[in-house]
């Protein structure tokens, strides 16, 4: 076995939870060179992890608006045809999706996936050469590495490894800071604004600055109304995952809502307070080697102070 190829495209999240895949498939098999296929606007961020030979990016996303275009159609296909110029040992889809299966299928080699039952679109699994039976009921990054171990021929076993250095990425700072994660792409998963404005006003009371980033042109506005809340607050320019990678890096805590740079900051190490409204924790929870609080669940959202107080402990123990 020498060449590698994996398929995991997006959301962000799951871009993150794959990652300890990567991290124990090069500490098995050192002398495989292992690509990755994943979306252009996560692609940075994969390149930072050292297990990653080659980051072959996909604007799935970009083309999906914009199909009525001529550049549009001529850009997939010279997607597919660099893809199907190439041959690997194996191709890993860890998607499980149809979208991602296709693009299994574009390359040469040998094709593997979850099976039938452990998919969410089953019908993903057809294109598959070989189709590996993985548990449902376990945590997003223990069934990637499930599948990686057995797709490759090692047992997983272990505490995940992000592959991802804290102290090496960190940005340099001459004051300690927080970092506020109010964007999800789920409005059932959203922390009241409110909620944002009140806790930006009791933490960045002097001893430490807070940073609300952004995403979308919304979620921008959204975060100058909370910075508003706190002279010690700001709202960076918008940047490219690796960059925000170290931004994360950098901060004393984090405190978010369940989205892809929550998983981010949990993989990096930072003490982390999850708040969860509409999603389980036990499935796609924040893991990693850092101290992490998970507040709230479906229906029952956490309290301003409690979160607060959270904070405060979190910093003590750091």
């Amino acid at each position: 076995m020498k060449d590698v190829l994996f398929i995991k495209t997006s959301s962000l999240g799951d871009v993150i939870h794959h990652m300890p895949a990567l991290t124990e498939a090069r500490a098995h098999l050192p002398e495989v060179r292992f690509s990755w296929v994943v979306e252009e606007a996560f692609a940075p961020l994969v390149a930072l992890h050292p297990a990653v030979d080659e980051v072959i990016p996909v604007a799935a996303r970009r083309w999906r608006r914009s199909l009525f275009r001529p550049s549009t159609w001529r850009q997939m296909a010279a997607f597919r045809r660099s893809l199907k110029e190439r041959t690997f040992d194996e191709i890993v889809d860890a998607q499980g999706l149809l979208k991602s299966a296709l693009i299994a299928r574009y390359a040469q080699g040998r094709r593997r996936g979850y099976d039938r039952k452990s998919i969410k679109e089953p019908a993903a699994s057809w294109l598959y050469d070989i189709k590996h039976p993985i548990e449902w009921k376990q945590h997003a990054i223990a069934r990637n590495r499930t599948l990686t171990a057995d797709a490759l021929g090692y047992a997983s076993k272990g505490a995940p490894d992000f592959g991802l250095d804290r102290a090496s990425l960190a940005a340099s700072a001459a004051k300690p800071y927080g970092v506020l994660l109010h964007a999800t792409a789920q409005a059932g998963k959203e922390w009241p604004e409110e909620n944002w404005r009140m806790l930006a006003a009791v933490l960045g009371n002097g001893d430490v600055d807070l940073v609300v980033p952004h995403g979308s042109e919304i979620e921008r506005e959204r975060a100058f109304r909370i910075a508003q809340a706190s002279p010690h607050a700001r709202v960076p320019v918008r940047q490219p995952l690796d960059q925000v990678a170290r931004l994360i890096a950098g901060a004393s805590f984090v405190v978010g809502v369940d989205t892809g740079l929550l998983h981010l900051a949990a993989a990096l190490g930072v003490p982390l307070v999850a708040i969860f409204l509409g999603s389980e924790p036990g499935l796609t929870g924040p893991m990693g080697p850092g101290a992490i609080e998970v507040l709230g669940a479906k229906g029952a959202p956490p309290s301003v102070v409690e979160v607060r107080d959270t904070v405060k402990r979190l910093m003590q123990i750091g």
